[in-house]
């Protein structure tokens, strides 16, 4: 999928339009906000107004006309790079935009059925939808469950399941119920909708650039300051030079001349690519179907240390199942099965539910009629950590609870029941081989224990240690209590795990990570990860996820797929070695650069007896002529800017390896390179241009 998005990187469309869109950031207001592009432009307009003064006085410079058309040049390819990058943000949006469609609604109004259109509908308002029905706005299920295509959204053509309760309640306007029925209140008014936020996100003209961009802007402008004082300061050292060697004062640099040296020698390559490194990573982010809210959120993933992952669907391959009924001593798997079920009916989790079907599989245990009258359901919590039924019989009460070993033993405890010493023994032995043991009570005592199983996924292991590699610290966060807990999270290979997490000791941990010093990522779908995500330097929201998760994180999964953090870690790096490479590869370049011009400028001072300047010798290169060598350079500065956009806008190749590594292979790749390059690039010019007669 990524190769063939790559491959597609220049199409027709987004080329064309980038080609139109290169002028048009030719306004100054534009063209300011990148400062070092900014200069070169103000040179060509100067160099351009010595060209019109030359031809207007009868005196045509072609080196002065080559030097300008080149100066445009750099500058266009500059905003090129830029406008293509944006492209293909807009590409994007473009194709989500086509996705929207005018869609009616069966809006409920104090029960009864009434046709609207879509865009009348208004934050919590109540629509059905069945098979066949486009979803008309972003809301949440609060009754039925239906598999819903979300192909417009997520580009996936697998269905997903929607359904009321739990943390995949959450439905995306434009996307299509496939089967069943589900009624959903709206929680968006129009123009504000999940779309929306996400056409306005990828739309790379509207991304603000990150801390980290504009500190390297800052540098940026800095080194071109410094080089514009060397510049300025050079016609009168000259003048000064051009006196002690007897040579006319008409010799003196330029205009021109001097523009090109200041062109050369400030970081034009890193500074004409800087934008199009920062847009095309949100965009590599978004072909991950991984919508970020900010660039400052990418960056965040770059630099983050410590991961915090929750176990289920993460580590393990989530809905753990239901295998076994283990019956405590005086009881049969029947009796336990039975408890487990009727304690399960309000327990939404897929737990819960593989319980139910497991006794309907074994025993034939279905649905039971229950009087509603003295019947209570207990839903499972996060807090409480186990759900049941509170039923009265021929007026004798039977609560049933079912749940993890502690929430069990303390309701054991308060009826004033003892937990048997053999079940502890059940636990403690699924709990060493990474199962989770569920207990089912019934008043004052212990039915048994339900068998859930867990497994990890296959080449999670290898993942988190690459991870370590690159210096991340990963902490497995699970509700288990801590023998489960650290079996799984020795089978997985993570450093850390928080065992009977509650919402509010992740947001502990967070804080306690991020007052050490640490960026913190996390990864969530629950309103009750929302603090936790928005606490987090990185919050990866699941889409399938509630409402207010989504809007708690500044990442948002379209395919609700967990791991997904750690790809997220990886394009931050990634994006933060790009721009690395590249700044080293554009100050690395001036070293060519200094060694083409400024022997070329200096041939005709201090010349011997022999006819040869002293400082000729700095001309290793061995350019032509002064002129050629100066174009040449100017030539290469343009050239270079367009060669390097695919690596920009691709990215330099992902390795799990710590900074310290990447610096070192940045200096010799990109340093190296970046100093080699430039001189065989520049005397291939220029012998091209002698040999065509140009100069």
């Amino acid at each position: 999928m990524e190769k063939q998005n790559m491959s597609r990187l220049f199409t027709r469309e987004i080329a064309v339009q980038a080609i139109k869109d290169s002028f048009i950031k030719l306004n100054p207001s534009a063209l300011v906000r990148n400062p070092v592009i900014f200069i070169v432009g103000i040179g060509a307009l100067m160099t351009t107004v010595v060209v019109i003064l030359d031809i207007y006085a009868g005196n045509f410079s072609s080196f002065n006309f080559q030097i300008t058309l080149w100066l445009w040049f750099t500058v266009l390819f500059a905003n090129f790079a830029e406008a293509v990058a944006e492209g293909r943000g807009k590409a994007q949006a473009d194709s989500l935009r086509k996705s929207r469609t005018k869609t009616k609604a069966r809006r409920l109004v104090h029960n009864i059925e009434e046709i609207a259109l879509a865009t009348d509908l208004k934050k919590g308002d109540i629509v059905i939808c069945e098979a066949g029905d486009i979803i008309p706005a972003d809301g949440d299920v609060i009754e039925g469950i239906a598999s819903v295509d979300e192909s417009a959204i997520t580009g996936e053509s697998a269905p997903v399941i929607r359904e009321s309760g739990g943390d995949r309640c959450a439905v995306t306007g434009g996307t299509k119920v496939i089967s069943d029925r589900i009624i959903i209140k709206v929680t968006s008014d129009p123009g504000n909708t999940f779309l929306d936020r996400i056409i306005a996100l990828v739309e790379g003209a509207k991304r603000q650039k990150t801390p980290n961009e504009i500190a390297l802007t800052i540098l940026l402008s800095g080194l071109t300051i410094i080089f514009l004082l060397v510049v300025v300061s050079l016609p009168a050292y000259f003048g000064y030079s051009l006196k002690a060697s007897g040579v006319p004062a008409n010799h003196n640099l330029t205009l021109p001349v001097l523009i090109s040296l200041l062109v050369c020698l400030i970081p034009t390559t890193i500074g004409g690519l800087l934008s199009a490194i920062g847009i095309s990573g949100m965009d590599r982010l978004l072909r991950k179907n991984v919508i970020a809210t900010s660039g400052k959120a990418i960056e965040a993933a770059g630099d983050t240390d410590v991961l915090l992952l929750d176990k289920t669907g993460t580590i393990t391959l989530g809905n753990r199942m239901a295998t076994e009924f283990i019956p405590a001593e005086g009881f049969t798997k029947e009796q336990l099965a039975d408890a487990a079920q009727l304690a399960s009916l309000a327990d939404e989790t897929p737990e819960g539910r593989s319980i139910v079907i497991l006794a309907k599989e074994q025993f034939n245990i279905r649905g039971r009629e229950i009087n509603p009258t003295g019947t209570v359901l207990i839903p499972f919590t996060s807090q409480t950590r186990m759900s049941g039924i509170d039923l009265r019989p021929n007026g004798q009460l039977r609560s049933i609870r079912k749940g993890a070993a502690d929430a069990i033993k303390t309701f054991i405890q308060n009826n004033n029941g003892f937990f048997p010493e053999k079940v502890e023994e059940v636990i403690n032995d699924l709990s060493r081989q990474g199962s989770t043991p569920l207990v089912v009570a019934e008043n004052n005592q212990v039915l048994g224990v339900v068998h859930l199983k867990d497994i990890v996924k296959g080449g999670i292991k290898q993942r988190f240690a690459e991870l370590r590699k690159m210096g991340i610290k990963t902490v497995m966060i699970t509700g288990d209590n801590p023998l489960t807990a650290a079996a799984i999270a020795a089978e997985a290979g993570v450093d850390d795990f928080m065992a009977e997490a509650m919402p509010e000791d992740k947001l502990q941990r967070i804080r306690d990570e991020q007052a050490n010093g640490h960026l913190v990522g996390m990864i969530g779908d629950g309103t009750n990860d929302a603090p936790a995500l928005a606490q987090a330097d990185v919050g990866l929201a699941m889409n399938t996820g509630t409402q207010a998760a989504r809007e708690a994180g500044n990442m948002v999964d379209l395919d609700s797929n967990p791991t997904k953090l750690i790809e997220v870690v990886e394009t931050g790096k990634q994006l933060l070695m790009t721009r690395g490479a590249l700044t080293t590869f554009s100050i690395a370049n001036d070293v060519a650069k200094y060694f083409a011009i400024i022997p070329a400028i200096a041939t005709l001072l201090y010349i011997t007896s022999s006819g040869v300047s002293p400082l000729s010798v700095l001309n290793i290169m061995k350019l032509s002529t002064p002129e050629s060598a100066i174009l040449s350079a100017v030539i290469f500065n343009a050239l270079i800017i367009i060669a390097l956009i695919p690596l920009a806008l691709k990215g330099v190749k992902y390795r799990p390896i710590s900074a310290t590594r990447v610096l070192a292979l940045n200096m010799v790749i990109y340093g190296i390179g970046g100093i080699i390059i430039p001189f065989i690039g520049i005397k291939l010019i220029d012998m091209l241009l002698v040999s065509t007669h140009m100069i």
